[in-house]
């Protein structure tokens, strides 16, 4: 007796391992990260919820297999960012890393997606040079000089001829400056002064005095998503509109997440990017609904599409796989697709695993009670230009 109670005590415990394991095999985890507490913590909700409706509209299942979302805070720290995707690869065994509100953040995690052969999806950091950390990263956002091109080349042409730039001074800043003042100049523009913000703790009004005192027709200006309601404060604060400057610059600075808080001080403001709430189609208002529902009312961003754009390509690239985790194939199955985005006409590059997009030329404008930003030009399927000028 006591030998067939072993017996079936052992047989018991095998079947139990084999469940497991075979739970685990049919499970797929994605480890996301995103700042959730800190000074960038809009981005992180707001991918988290775009991330979140994507799941709901289109299960938790993809090719027979399980998907299981990891989300990680790393309060937009980088040293957090790296020990938290060590840890998702090594011991919760991800095949999918993904997140990313920062360009630093993103660059520590390029080493260790490439040793793991994890595919890490960029949903938010946007400087260009980031797909080249990795033949892992396929980024879902944007980058800095394909959304500045739009405004770049508009304002040349609209009257306005001498600009201060004024950026934070890291990777993106840095790109958008270098983009506006390439286009700008060479459409017979001048940059007469060129202004990089410190991108922790900023004070803007020191720079934008500075700013005044040059008298340009207009400020270019790049801030990160959530900066961009104090520097309207200090811009209106230094009473640059009433010294007849106009504040131009990529749509960071105008984010749907802010815009409506900023106050008539905003209508006006010309930006150019890659995504409006108020964007004209189909797609984008079943977007905007089942975002401001499932998320007491958020309006949803640009770092909102990146994220629900990002789980598209996780899930077709799953069913391409029909569930194989192998980050190699994963990659290519990404590479070149395209589809019907909430932002317009998307496709990755299948040479820089970037996005191909449409930029849209947009002016802040009252619109049922709230403000928004309406488009009134588009170019069409654009891509980084600093990859294309390297081909």
């Amino acid at each position: 007796m006591m030998q067939r109670w072993i017996s079936k005590a052992a047989a018991l415990a095998v079947a139990a391992v084999l469940t497991n394991t075979a739970l685990a095999q049919e499970t797929i985890k994605i480890g996301l990260i995103l700042p959730m507490t800190g000074p960038f913590a809009s981005t992180g909700r707001q991918i988290d919820g775009a991330v979140r409706l994507y799941m709901q509209q289109h299960g938790t299942t993809v090719a027979g297999k399980k998907i299981e979302l990891i989300l990680k805070d790393d309060g937009g720290v980088a040293d957090n960012t790296r020990r938290i995707a060590q840890e998702l690869v090594v011991n919760d065994k991800v095949a999918f890393l993904a997140g990313f509100g920062l360009t630093p953040l993103a660059l520590v995690t390029a080493p260790i997606a490439t040793q793991s052969k994890v595919p890490m999806i960029v949903m938010a950091a946007a400087t260009a040079t980031i797909t080249e950390a990795s033949p892992y990263i396929v980024r879902s956002g944007f980058t800095v000089p394909q959304i500045a091109t739009g405004v770049s080349d508009w304002a040349p042409k609209n009257g306005i001829k001498r600009v201060v730039t004024l950026v934070s001074d890291y990777g993106p800043g840095i790109d958008a400056e270098t983009t506006f003042k390439q286009r700008f100049t060479a459409g017979g523009g001048e940059v007469i002064e060129a202004l990089r913000v410190p991108l922790r703790n900023p004070d803007f009004a020191p720079f934008l005095q500075r700013a005044r005192d040059a008298k340009p027709d207009a400020v270019f200006v790049f801030v990160p998503s959530g900066e961009g309601g104090a520097l309207m404060k200090q811009f209106v604060d230094r009473g640059l509109g009433q010294a007849g400057v106009k504040l131009i610059g990529t749509g960071d600075v105008t984010d749907d997440d802010l815009l409506n808080d900023m106050g008539d001080a905003a209508i006006g403001v010309v930006t150019s990017f890659h995504y409006s709430a108020a964007h004209p189609s189909a797609a984008n208002k079943a977007y905007v609904d089942g975002y401001r529902k499932l998320n007491n009312n958020l309006r949803p961003n640009f770092h909102s599409v990146g994220g629900y754009d990002g789980m598209y390509l996780i899930y077709t690239a799953l069913e391409s796989t029909r569930g194989a985790t192998d980050g190699t194939a994963l990659v290519e199955a990404m590479k070149g697709l395209k589809w019907e985005s909430p932002r317009g006409p998307a496709m990755i590059d299948p040479e820089t695993r970037d996005m191909v997009q449409n930029v849209y030329m947009r002016k802040v404008e009252r619109k049922d009670g709230e403000l928004y930003n309406i488009e009134f030009q588009t170019a069409t399927a654009v891509k980084d230009p600093v990859k294309a000028a390297k081909k």
